[in-house]
């Protein structure tokens, strides 16, 4: 079975292609009746669909991976536990499931790549969703310790209240991009040549 496409993937570090690249080979091998379930990157099948926020997917392979693939592949099972925490929106569990395990050198980038992606998310989440709010709360949503997780908001320009152990969050300036109407410019370069002539 040739897994080049997948291997140049990772090396690449292209982590978003990787689910795409695993649902085509498995519907190759697939549909030319190859076995090929012995020897499948289910871990890594799994750690793409994750990585692209599709748990769904994710849900689905996981109940097509054999029985015996789950119980003697302890990757596969340690990658299905951090779906298994992102479908449950157990936030503290998705970082513990992701320093829980100790990844293969295939799976190390893109577990590293996705939990600094999944911390970002949840920075964003914070950062929409409060004015103020506990160095604890904050620390436990970014898989951090509290002294972590203060540092971290700091650079990011929150207050630290240490009397009250509250971080105040720093709201970034909203960003408003002017949309260029084709009709309105269209409508001006006719009214300009209109008056030039």
């Amino acid at each position: 079975m040739d897994f080049s496409p997948l291997k140049e993937a990772i090396e690449a570090k292209s982590y978003e292609k990787i689910a795409d690249i695993c649902d085509e080979l498995m519907l190759q091998v697939t549909s030319q009746g190859i076995a090929y379930q012995e020897e499948w990157p289910y871990a890594i099948h799994l750690l793409g669909h994750i990585y692209v926020k599709d748990i769904n997917s994710a849900r689905f392979l996981w109940k097509l991976i054999p029985s015996n693939v789950k119980e003697n592949q302890l990757e596969v099972v340690a990658a299905w536990k951090i779906g298994q925490n992102l479908w449950l929106r157990d936030y503290a569990g998705v970082y513990e499931a992701i320093r829980g395990f100790n990844w293969s050198p295939e799976a190390q980038g893109l577990v590293n790549s996705f939990s600094e992606i999944y911390t970002n998310r949840m920075f964003q989440l914070l950062l929409s969703a409060y004015s103020t709010i506990s160095i604890k709360d904050t620390a436990l949503f970014l898989g951090m310790s509290e002294e972590e997780a203060t540092n971290y908001a700091a650079k990011q320009g929150w207050l630290v209240d240490s009397a009250s152990g509250m971080l105040i969050v720093k709201k970034q300036p909203v960003v408003k991009e002017q949309k260029l109407d084709h009709t309105k410019l269209q409508r001006l370069t006719e009214y300009v040549f209109h008056l030039e002539h």
